[in-house]
């Protein structure tokens, strides 16, 4: 497997008890589906993971506390601190129309609605429900119906009518 076949999910912030757990920082809008019993994930720098099964999970404040099967010492858990969890590409379900997994809209050009170019997605930051597309990392545009009006995926596209000023606010020029 190649490392630009694997997308990341999350990363060991550290561990949790005396048993193994750790908890972990997700890179995923979907926590719960993503971190479960029986799930494998990939761990460690993307040229060199290593697979572990997840063998319990509980969430505490939104974040994941896993425990991975052969993991059962805070000694243990502590060698996976810092770490980086991934999963291969292929094992990503579909997903319903209008809704799209965040490592697709990276890289997308963005233009207003008048056809000019506001730049490229370089990162999107919030939660599933709050989510913002950061275009060429210091414009944050709200992904909302309203403001992205079409997402165009193959042709790596997304169109937006942001409120007045909201560009011109974040580069620090006037309106």
């Amino acid at each position: 497997m190649m490392p630009e076949d694997l997308l990341l999910v999350g990363r060991v912030a550290r561990p949790h008890g005396l048993r193994g757990h750790v908890v972990v920082n997700a890179e995923s809008d979907f926590p719960e589906q993503r971190f479960k019993p029986g799930q494998v994930l990939l761990i460690g720098p993307s040229d060199r993971v290593i697979a572990h099964e997840i063998r319990e999970v509980r969430f505490h404040q939104g974040r994941p506390i896993l425990a991975f099967a052969g993991v059962q010492t805070v000694e243990e858990a502590e060698v996976l601190a810092g770490t980086e969890l991934w999963v291969p590409q292929s094992t990503l379900d579909p997903l319903p129309a209008g809704t799209y997994y965040r490592h697709d809209l990276l890289g997308c050009e963005v233009r207003d609605s008048g056809g000019s170019l506001v730049g490229r997605v370089t990162a999107i930051e919030g939660t599933l429900d709050r989510s913002y597309l950061v275009v060429d990392g210091d414009v944050m545009l709200p992904l909302v119906e309203g403001i992205c009006l079409e997402v165009d995926m193959a042709a790596r596209r997304i169109v937006v009518d942001p409120p007045d000023g909201l560009i011109d606010l974040y580069r620090g020029r006037e309106g």
